[in-house]
C-alpha cells in the first residue's frame, strides 16, 4: 500500500469480505475541455501530443468516449487554428463522439440565462460541421462546472432550450477532484520532478478507484443494484500518461466500459433532480437529496493534503 493511500476503505474488497457481491458497474467515460483543459501557453504540438496519448489509452481498452469541447480553445489570436480542429478530427476518426461544453466555459450561476444560452449556441460552430463530415452526431451537452441553475425555473429554461435544439444533458455520477491532481502533475512536469509525477500518478489511480467504488456503493444504496455510471475526467497531461493504468485498475476491480448512450438507458437516469445549490455535484447525490437521504455523504474520499500542497492549493 502506498503511504499516501486514503483512509477511505476499498469498498469492493470490503463488500466481498462481508459476504456480499463485489461492487462492479458499467462505466461511461466522458472527457471535458477538449482540446485541452489548461490550454494557456500550450503550443498546438503539445496539445496534439497530449490528445494522442489519451486516445491511445482509450483505444487500448476499447473505450468509446464522448469528448466535450470548448470551442474558444480552438482559437489562436482570435482565429480558429486548423491544426487544433485536426485534433478533434482525430477523436472522430477513432470512433468517439464530440459534445458541446459551451463556447467559453461560462458559469450559469454568475450570468443571465440568455447570455449562457447564447454561449452554448456558439459552442458548436466548428464541431457540428466537423462531426457531420465524419457522420457522427453532436447530441450531448455538459454543463460547465456541473452547475445547472440556482432555481428550478432557470434550470428548466436551460433544459427546455437544450431539448429544442437537439441536445441531451450529459450527467455525471462519478464526480471527483481529478483537476487538482492534474494541476499538481503539470507543476511537477514543468519543474522536471519525475519522482513527484510518479507519486502523483500512482496516488491518482488509488484515488479514482476509491471514488468509483464510493459512487458505485451510492448507486447500490439508492437503487438496490449496480447502476450504470458516468465518469468525468479532462483532457490533460495526467490522463495522457495515466488513464490507461486507471482503466486497467477499474477493469481489475470488476467494472466494464460502455458508451454514454448505453449508460443513459439505465432507468436510474429518470430519477428526480431538484438540486439548485451553488455547487456542481454528482447526479447520484442529487438523486439522494431528492429523497432526503444524506447518509452516504460523509464517507466520500478526499484528495490527500500533500496533493493539494503540490497543486498550490490550501484546501479542497
Amino acid at each position: 500500500m502506498h503511504p499516501e493511500r486514503h483512509a477511505f476503505p476499498a469498498l469492493a474488497a470490503l463488500v466481498v469480505a462481508l459476504g456480499g457481491p463485489a461492487l462492479a458497474a458499467p462505466i461511461a467515460v466522458t472527457i471535458d475541455d477538449l482540446p485541452l483543459q489548461a490550454v494557456r501557453d500550450r503550443g498546438t504540438a503539445d496539445i496534439a501530443a497530449i490528445n494522442a496519448g489519451l486516445l491511445a489509452a482509450l483505444r487500448e481498452h476499447d473505450i468509446e468516449a464522448v469528448g466535450f469541447v470548448n470551442e474558444v480553445k480552438l482559437e489562436v489570436d482570435g482565429a480558429v487554428d486548423p491544426a487544433r480542429v485536426d485534433v478533434l478530427g482525430d477523436w472522430l476518426e477513432a470512433g468517439h463522439e464530440l459534445g458541446n461544453h459551451s463556447y467559453s466555459h461560462p458559469d450559469l450561476h454568475a450570468m443571465p440565462v440568455d447570455d449562457y444560452l447564447a454561449d452554448i449556441d456558439r459552442g458548436d460552430a466548428v464541431i457540428r460541421p466537423l462531426a457531420e463530415r465524419h457522420e457522427s452526431p453532436v447530441r450531448y451537452f455538459r454543463h460547465p462546472f456541473l452547475r445547472t441553475g440556482r432555481s428550478i425555473e432557470v434550470r428548466n429554461e436551460v433544459h427546455d432550450w437544450l431539448a429544442a435544439n437537439g441536445y441531451l444533458v450529459a450527467p455525471v455520477t462519478i464526480d471527483n477532484s481529478e483537476w487538482i491532481y492534474s494541476a499538481a502533475y503539470d507543476r511537477a512536469h514543468r519543474s522536471g520532478e519525475e519522482a513527484l509525477k510518479q507519486r502523483l500518478g500512482e496516488s491518482y489511480i488509488d484515488y479514482m478507484a476509491d471514488k468509483t467504488a464510493y459512487f458505485v456503493a451510492n448507486g447500490r444504496h439508492l437503487f438496490g443494484r449496480d447502476i450504470a455510471q458516468v465518469l468525468l475526467i479532462h483532457v490533460n497531461r495526467l490522463n495522457a500518461d495515466w488513464f490507461g493504468a486507471l482503466a486497467a485498475r477499474l477493469k481489475q476491480e470488476g467494472h466494464s466500459f460502455v458508451s454514454l448512450e448505453t449508460a443513459l438507458a439505465d432507468p436510474a437516469y429518470e430519477s428526480r433532480d431538484l438540486w439548485t445549490g451553488p455547487g456542481g455535484i454528482s447526479w447520484l447525490h442529487r438523486w439522494l437529496l431528492a429523497v432526503g437521504d444524506r447518509s452516504q455523504f460523509a464517507d466520500e474520499p478526499k484528495t490527500p493534503s500533500w496533493v493539494l500542497e503540490a497543486a498550490g492549493l490550501d484546501d479542497e
